[in-house]
């Protein structure tokens, strides 16, 4: 829709060079025009601004960057903020989102690893920014408790306004580095029964921590970062290893893309069951 409206207002080179698709984080549209278009930015925004319920258009020019994994963005049209509030999964979830990582497209990522969840679980959310994964867990499941680690500051604000926003009363929120946290964990003799790793890409496994934590039948979701031809055996080869380093076994049940990064390489989420 957005290429047929801009048809008569771009050349057909600048048309083609025009990305497929952008992001939507609540009333904010997140485009990731090449340097080629930049000139043309306000006008393609201005195109998006004229679809229902879209305020802001902000375009992204840079990548993620650093452990609390920052995006930088302009604003190209409409409302001057990277506030906002994104509706997902039966979960409200306030945020900036020059300040936190989030991620529409894993909505679907959230949920079904919500509807794997059994009654009376106790959960641990790795990376939790502003709680995306803990929220959907919260509100489409009855796990006991989830708690929930997170070292940015301003994804600890927004997750503690998420917290009281979706009235849940079953999430332990800590802001600290997972390093750090967990070890505190395995000296209280805390144990669970399903950890959720949506890790940044980042050379760490974090498999350790996750282990040091895990009982005989604990489910273990981790994201890690693949091309197409190293799926799944790269990634199940750091998790055998990390598991023969912590002296534990595992059972692989699933591998599966969860979206692409760049051409030809993907996010993946192994679950695997601690033996």
């Amino acid at each position: 829709m957005l290429k047929r409206n801009l048809k008569r207002k771009i050349t057909k080179q600048e048309l083609s060079m025009l990305p497929r698709a952008f992001d939507i984080v609540g009333n904010i549209a997140i485009i990731n025009l090449p340097r080629e278009l930049r000139r043309k930015e306000k006008l393609v925004a201005q195109e998006i601004l004229k679809l229902k319920n879209i305020e802001t258009v902000v375009n992204k020019i840079g990548g993620i960057t650093g452990k609390l994994r920052r995006t930088p963005y302009k604003v190209v049209s409409g409302k001057k903020t990277f506030e906002t509030m994104h509706k997902e999964n039966n979960c409200r979830m306030k945020m900036d989102i020059s300040k936190v990582y989030f991620s529409p497209r894993l909505a679907s990522d959230r949920l079904d690893i919500a509807k794997q969840v059994k009654k009376n679980e106790k959960i641990l959310v790795m990376f939790a920014g502003i709680l995306p994964y803990t929220l959907v867990i919260a509100r489409n499941s009855k796990a006991k408790e989830i708690y929930a680690i997170e070292i940015n500051k301003s994804a600890a604000k927004y997750a503690l306004e998420n917290i009281k926003l979706n009235k849940v009363d079953n999430v332990v929120f800590i802001r600290g580095d997972v390093k750090k946290v967990i070890p505190s964990f395995k000296r209280k003799g805390m144990k669970f029964d399903r950890i959720v790793m949506p890790r940044p890409q980042i050379r760490d496994t974090f498999l350790k921590y996750a282990f040091s934590v895990a009982k005989k039948g604990t489910i273990i979701h981790f994201h890690d970062f693949l091309k197409e031809e190293e799926i799944p055996v790269v990634a199940e080869g750091r998790i055998r290893q990390e598991a023969f380093y912590a002296k534990r076994k595992v059972k692989i049940l699933r591998c599966k893309k969860t979206g692409e990064i760049a051409p030809y390489k993907y996010r993946v989420r192994v679950d695997f069951q601690v033996l």
